[in-house]
């Protein structure tokens, strides 16, 4: 009996110190993304590498959350959990903004820089997905981080979509088109984890 419940501490000892590792990985990729994509959407002029730069610093705040809280109680995991949806709410209008002040300053972006940022963003992301896929059924703090990196991963493929979309038409309207979709995502994503976490405030109180 006594072997069973070292076992058990030590499983989830070691549980929650692979967590600390992939957190602190996606934490150090999402920084590095945030600053690439801000300097990338600056130069270029695109509404929807600007959300995905936003989007990856809104992620990075996540992370950082997330690793403040792994070991701690399911209350406070779900609180944690609630202000991350509060953030990628926060994402979404500040999303939201940016398309309203470029529908009234019109341009077309530079779609080379569109595109080199957002590939290298796509792959970056897609590596965070994969070492958070195995903890997206976890518990909410865990299953909100993987949430925010399946977001990034569409959001890397919007954005690339939106480059060719601007080489095609020679034209701003598909990068603002991208934006939009990606502020409907960033909704959507936020009533999932708001919803995930007031469940889980109602059963942990």
């Amino acid at each position: 009996m006594g072997d069973s419940c070292c076992s058990g501490t030590v499983d989830i000892r070691a549980l929650e110190a692979r967590q600390r590792r992939v957190l602190m990985i996606v934490l150090a990729i999402n920084i590095a993304m945030f600053v690439m994509m801000l300097m990338a959407a600056i130069y270029s002029g695109s509404s929807s590498l600007l959300s995905g730069g936003l989007d990856s610093l809104g992620d990075a705040l996540t992370y950082l959350l997330s690793l403040a809280v792994i070991g701690a109680s399911g209350r406070a995991k779900a609180r944690v959990a609630l202000f991350k949806g509060v953030l990628i709410l926060g994402a979404a209008i500040a999303v939201a903004i940016q398309i309203g002040w470029r529908l009234t300053h019109p341009g077309v972006p530079i779609f080379e820089a569109i595109g080199i940022a957002a590939m290298v963003n796509l792959a970056f992301n897609g590596i965070c997905l994969w070492l958070l896929t195995p903890y997206r059924h976890g518990d909410v703090n865990m299953a909100s981080a993987w949430e925010c990196s399946h977001n990034d991963v569409w959001e890397g493929c919007a954005v690339l979509l939106a480059a060719i979309g601007v080489w095609l038409f020679d034209a701003g309207w598909p990068d603002l088109v991208i934006a939009a979709a990606l502020l409907m995502m960033f909704l959507r994503s936020a009533w999932r984890v708001l919803r995930a976490a007031l469940v889980e405030l109602r059963q942990t109180s």
